[in-house]
């Protein structure tokens, strides 16, 4: 029988906050993250504003916790994966010996550890370059590096596909709790802040200059962030036994690859992943009381997604609450999706729809309910997590309300 899945803890790293409360606050108030760079020097890029987590210190959240050389992602995703242990009450020494595992979804991985031997060997030859960082620089490394300084022996992986990655790691950690393959897993994404992303970004013309503007008429890109969003999954009947408060349960999860291009979204694909999740949960499109979008704030994006939407949910699309929070924290990669299905499960919890904030001006093409600039109170017991990544790849997650 497969056992029924749900989420029992959470932790977040963002550029609005860092922990539970402190990143939900900031949201719900329309707070931005988005400011001037200041990681790398912007003076030769046309844009210069991103979503960074300012003086992030690790050792500060955990004083007691060893510290050793590793990249930021997998720094961000430790702090992420420690705060949703705390949230969940769960002391990673407890779990030794049971079946935990992690599985992260990630885009650029350990970019900055890349960027760092890239620029020594140019700069300064082999003979500088620091032989301890290779071992850190694949994505692969991310995972691991949280399996070890918690002790988690299960199963364990990354996820790289693009910006739907956090997602994707989600629904897997979800099947493998179902199935009964694992007894605990921590699931989610990270990303750090990436010169290299901000490049191809920017020579692609799709960052905006100043603010991020999902939906309105007049947006004009997306704002590359960074951050880390984790979430505890374990089995319903495991969750009660330990008397833990569950957030939300997993229902199900629709995937798609639309084949159409490596960059451009395509509302058909993004149409199927959203059906695919609706049959899978057994559920109707009028069931749904809100969808956290992947809404990026470039034309194309926003324009497929809101067709895909109409297309779904018919004569019934504008009175679904759909918001995007990359209004505020940017676009966070592969953590995107993952801090976002986190929104969805705050969202049910305190009945409150974080807003899309810098909406000035409706677009017609993407006349739905946005929550524009003001979050709006409202109970929730189902919502939709939308994702899509380069190459095609959408994933839709639907997140319940708990009932006995």
């Amino acid at each position: 029988m497969e056992k029924r899945v749900v989420v029992t803890g959470v932790g977040v790293v963002s550029s609005i906050g860092t922990g539970r409360h402190n990143f939900w606050d900031a949201l719900i108030k329309g707070k931005s993250g988005i400011a001037e760079i200041t990681s790398f020097d912007t003076s030769n890029f046309p844009v210069h504003y991103g979503a960074e987590i300012k003086d992030f210190q690790p050792q500060e959240l955990f004083p007691k916790r060893k510290t050793t050389k590793i990249g930021r992602a997998s720094s961000l995703a430790q702090a992420a994966a420690r705060l949703a242990l705390e949230d969940g009450r769960i002391n990673p020494e407890d779990l030794v010996e049971k079946r935990i595992g992690v599985c992260l979804g990630t885009t650029m991985g350990e970019s900055q550890i890349i960027e760092k031997l890239n620029s020594t060997l140019v700069n300064q030859g082999i003979e500088a370059v620091d032989y301890r960082l290779i071992p850190q620089s694949p994505s692969s490394v991310i995972s691991v590096n949280l399996a070890l300084d918690l002790k988690f022996r299960g199963a364990n992986l990354v996820i790289s596909n693009a910006c739907a990655a956090g997602n994707f790691a989600i629904g897997y950690a979800y099947d493998l709790i179902r199935l009964g393959e694992a007894e605990m897993m921590l699931a989610g994404g990270v990303d750090a802040f990436s010169k290299l992303a901000f490049t191809g970004f920017s020579r692609m013309f799709a960052v905006a200059p100043e603010k991020c503007q999902p939906f309105d008429k007049n947006r004009k890109g997306m704002m590359v962030g960074e951050g880390a969003g984790l979430v505890i999954l374990e089995s319903l009947d495991d969750a009660l036994a330990r008397g833990a408060e569950i957030y939300a349960e997993v229902l199900g999860y629709g995937l798609s690859c639309d084949a159409h291009h490596i960059t451009a979204p395509y509302s058909h694909g993004i149409r199927e992943a959203i059906e695919g999740a609706l049959c899978e949960s057994k559920i109707s499109p009028f069931d749904v009381d809100y969808i956290s979008a992947h809404g990026t704030g470039t034309v194309a994006n926003d324009k497929e997604e809101c067709l895909a939407i109409k297309q779904v949910f018919r004569e019934n699309y504008k009175k679904i609450p759909v918001s995007s929070i990359k209004s505020m924290i940017g676009h966070s990669m592969g953590a995107s999706s993952a801090i976002e299905a986190i929104v969805c499960c705050l969202a049910i919890k305190y009945e409150i729809i974080p807003p899309t904030i810098n909406y000035e001006t409706p677009d017609p093409e993407c006349d739905i309910d946005c929550v524009p600039n003001i979050a709006r109170s409202r109970k929730i017991n189902i919502a939709l997590n939308n994702a899509s990544a380069f190459g095609g790849n959408n994933y839709c997650l639907v997140v319940k309300r708990y009932a006995a």
